[in-house]
């Protein structure tokens, strides 16, 4: 067995894999551990967001961390290897290295390059120095006539006879200095010294390793438009400046930052934009007295059957879009281009919106309809929680049919939602305000709020549409529906 098949057995290396539905890269998020840590098959290695959910990643086999191929924040495509594993610990050198015969290069040659790996900035290749040792410039015959006798006479111990002026040769034009390497820097940075319109072969790097920060091209900036020094001769008078100039866009540019849009981020506005622009989207607005429906909350955080749970008014909401839906089956629905045909679906997928750290995401309760209100508390509370925690996974957001988004806790009135894609409705539940209210025939203080439903017009007509946001109404107007209608 050749020294290079051994190795390949020994180290093995662990691709990206296909975490999502067929999804074709991801970012690595956190590494949890480094070089030279032990690892077992099954343990969890690096944490990576794809274009639906953060995803933990275990390693499939035993051994010690070679090579973590990639760092954090990196965006790896599915099947390229971010980490090797060095399976075999204790057998020594990975290489033995070949006895190579000793021997002397010319000094006109280029030196051999080193042997080894070189270290360099995570993401970035070391770029193979292009510059070359020049040979040694031939010395004109007299000098080395004179150099010849001069090591002759030392050697009889004579003086050495004095050198001839050699003749003035033509001033050649200097040659240009190739740089060594790519300089190191984060794309960050690179993107920001291109904005600035800054060389980062002049910056001065200050970062570990010789990598070139933000702040040292912000100060190369900084010395490009710093004013020249005053010297003592008489300057000419400038003209008046004018009293109100317009910045620079430089200074405009560094006081700009730039956010790449990956991730769920980017998965978002892609589904937002291919919905906005597929589906015909219609909106409705009842406003509505929800005094009781409050009341109802409170009384239900008392009630043993719910002890331990969560309840709240977007509870209530839910349970009542459900029984609207039961009221009026053809809402829960998708379109087949395809076939042109309207799939309606006898099962309810009830999306929930949450905004998360890394965007907006759509997780959804699986069979919410066939749920009691206990268990439907309980599988919104699970949900929310983990998609603060980020991790949500992709089977978790695929498949709803339709969606609540609770614009009300960031104290909005209301909304006119997009359409998560492939589903025919989603409900905007605005904040609950103390207004007045006509209320028997009296104007009271009363708990009002605002919904808003938007819905695909090719599944759901104005008269469909308007039912279920009115039998939605109705209920939390009066949750004494939920018994009667439910």
């Amino acid at each position: 067995m050749t020294a290079s098949t051994a190795n390949d057995q020994r180290f093995r290396e662990f691709k990206m894999p296909d975490v999502g539905e067929g999804l074709t890269e991801a970012e690595i998020l956190k590494w949890y551990v480094a070089v030279g840590d032990t690892v077992s098959d099954g343990q969890v290695v690096c944490e990576v967001e794809t274009a639906k959910a953060a995803v933990e990643l275990p390693i499939p086999f035993d051994g010690v961390v070679h090579e973590l191929r990639f760092g954090e924040g990196v965006t790896v495509d599915v099947g390229t290897a971010i980490i090797s594993v060095d399976t075999q610990p204790g057998a020594g050198p990975a290489e033995a290295a070949a006895p190579a015969e000793p021997a002397a290069a010319p000094a006109a040659e280029a030196e051999p390059e080193p042997q080894g790996r070189q270290a360099v900035l995570v993401g970035y290749g070391a770029a193979p120095s292009s510059t070359k040792r020049r040979a040694r410039k031939a010395q004109p015959a007299p000098v080395q006539q004179h150099m010849a006798a001069a090591i002759q006479a030392e050697m009889n111990g004579h003086a050495a006879p004095a050198a001839p002026a050699p003749a003035p040769a033509p001033a050649a034009p200097a040659a240009p200095v190739e740089p060594v390497g790519r300089p190191l820097a984060k794309p960050p940075v690179r993107k920001l010294a291109k904005d600035l319109g800054v060389d980062l072969a002049t910056v001065v790097p200050t970062g570990t390793d010789g990598i070139v920060t933000r702040e040292d091209v912000h100060a190369a900036v900084a010395a490009r438009t710093a004013p020249a020094p005053v010297t003592e001769e008489p300057a000419a008078p400038a003209a008046p400046a004018p009293s109100t100039a317009p910045a620079a866009p430089a200074d405009l540019a560094a006081r700009e930052t730039r956010i790449p849009v990956k991730g769920v981020r980017k998965a978002t506005a892609q589904a937002m934009v291919a919905s906005a622009f597929t589906a015909p989207h219609v909106t409705e607005f009842v406003t509505v007295d929800v005094t009781r429906t409050m009341k109802l909350v409170q009384q239900l955080k008392t009630d043993p059957d719910m002890a331990g749970l969560r309840v709240n008014p977007l509870l209530l909401v839910a349970k009542a879009l459900l029984v609207a839906i039961k009221r009026n089956p053809d809402v829960n629905a998708s379109w087949d281009e395809a076939n042109q045909e309207i799939v309606r679906k006898d099962y309810v997928n009830l999306g929930i919106a949450a905004a998360t750290p890394r965007g907006l995401i759509v997780p959804n309760i699986k069979d919410a309809g066939a749920k009691t209100l206990p268990e439907l508390s309980a599988a919104l509370g699970e949900l929310i929680a983990t998609a603060r925690e980020g991790k949500t996974s992709p089977a978790d957001m695929s498949g709803g049919t339709v969606t609540i988004t609770n614009v009300g806790v960031f104290g909005v009135d209301t909304g006119t939602p997009i359409l998560n894609p492939g589903e025919s409705a989603i409900l905007a539940f605005g904040a609950v305000k103390l207004q007045p209210w006509v209320h028997k025939g009296k104007v009271k203080p009363r708990q009002v709020t605002t919904l808003a439903l938007s819905f695909d017009h090719r599944l759901v007509d104005g008269e469909l549409g308007s039912k279920v946001l009115a039998d939605v109404a109705a209920v939390l107007e009066n949750p004494k529906r939920l018994i009667t209608w439910g």
